[in-house]
C-alpha cells in the first residue's frame, strides 16, 4: 500500500490491529480484505517486528506507542478485486503490486523489507527484526 505521512510517501504491507479474540490468521484475512479487497490464505509467519515510538523520529507523537507486528506469507488466487477494499488506512493514497526481484528499488517500510522477504522465500524461516521503523 502507498502511504503518505509528514515523513513522505512510502510503501507498506497491508495490516492493522487485531480484534479481541481474533486469531492472527483471521486478522490477516480481514485486514487484507478491508484494505485491498483481496481474499488471501495465510501460509506462514514471515517476520515479527516491533515499533517502540519513543525510539524513532516521530517520538513526539508516538512516545507512548509500542506495536508488535506479525507478518505472514499469503497466497491469493484472484487479484482481480485489488483496490476494492472498503476500509482503507487513513494515510493510504493507493497501492502498487511490486515484482519480488525489484523490491530493493522501492521505498519500503521497514527498510530492508525486500531482503527479509527474500530470506524467507529462500529458507521458509521467520525472522525477528526487533525495534525498527
Amino acid at each position: 500500500m502507498r502511504i503518505r505521512t509528514q515523513e513522505g510517501e512510502f510503501l507498506v504491507l497491508p495490516g492493522g490491529g487485531q480484534e479481541h479474540g481474533e486469531t492472527l490468521t483471521d486478522t490477516v484475512r480481514r485486514e487484507v480484505m478491508e484494505e485491498l479487497g483481496l481474499t488471501v490464505t495465510p501460509r506462514g509467519l514471515m517476520y515479527v517486528r516491533e515499533y517502540v515510538g519513543k525510539n524513532h523520529a516521530m517520538h513526539r507523537i508516538h512516545g507512548h506507542f509500542h506495536q508488535v507486528e506479525a507478518v505472514f506469507h499469503c497466497d491469493c488466487a484472484d487479484f482481480g478485486p485489488i483496490g476494492e477494499g472498503r476500509e482503507r488506512d487513513r494515510r493510504q493514497v493507493g497501492f502498487e503490486w511490486l515484482p519480488l526481484a525489484k523490491l530493493g528499488d522501492f521505498p519500503l517500510s521497514p527498510p530492508g523489507l525486500g531482503e527479509v522477504i527474500g530470506r524467507f522465500l529462500a529458507s521458509g524461516g521467520a525472522t525477528y527484526l526487533g525495534d525498527v521503523h
